[in-house]
């Protein structure tokens, strides 16, 4: 390993002149590398700060309220005081935004629906759910929302409907009606799901 690592850091010292397709390759990257190395402190990322659960708390890496991070209230001082002098030496790793996120183009991980070009907007009838699914739907909405995931489009021209299907979780036997043990499955949460098949 010790001869690989010799032989790597030669060939990293050695300007070699680099093949005639990769020039313009080696151009592209290299101002990729210069934006991504500006300065990262110039403006520092507005955000709404919530109501945080009762063991969790803010903490700011920056002054004036700036660059918070949420870390739970548990550690001493000492431990809080050490985790973020780590975090603020490695301020530029944490995303505050998906624009954030490093080396993952932002189209790249966002939803799209593709569309035929003769597509005709479906709007299908809005379906009653019950008020425990309701309740489910709605959170998993509004956590779509916050994360800034989905937006709300007022005027759209077709709307899909929601369901919500159980997720597996364990087995269990209860008694029917007729006193028989009977084998049944757990729901242990739901999954929120979009209808899409008649948008084509």
């Amino acid at each position: 390993p010790e001869g690989d690592i010799l032989i790597l850091e030669a060939l990293l010292n050695n300007d070699l002149e680099p093949l005639s397709n990769q020039k313009d390759f080696l151009r592209h990257f290299i101002k990729i590398l210069r934006l991504l190395n500006q300065s990262f402190e110039d403006e520092p990322p507005e955000v709404e700060l919530k109501e945080l659960p009762p063991h969790l708390e803010y903490a700011f890496l920056g002054d004036n309220r700036k660059w918070p991070v949420i870390i739970a209230k548990d550690p001493s001082s000492n431990e809080k005081t050490a985790l973020i002098n780590v975090l603020k030496t490695r301020k530029k790793a944490i995303a505050w935004k998906l624009t954030d996120i490093k080396g993952i183009d932002p189209e790249f991980c966002s939803h799209k629906i593709l569309l035929e070009e003769d597509y005709s907007p479906k709007v299908q009838s809005q379906r009653r759910v019950n008020l425990k699914i309701h309740d489910v739907i709605k959170k998993e909405v509004e956590k779509l929302l916050d994360a800034g995931l989905i937006y709300p489009i007022s005027d759209s021209t077709w709307v899909s409907p929601i369901h919500c299907v159980p997720k597996k979780g364990g087995m269990t036997v209860i008694n029917n009606d007729e006193n028989e043990l009977v084998l049944t499955r757990l729901v242990t949460s739901w999954r929120v799901c979009i209808d899409y098949r008649k948008l084509n």
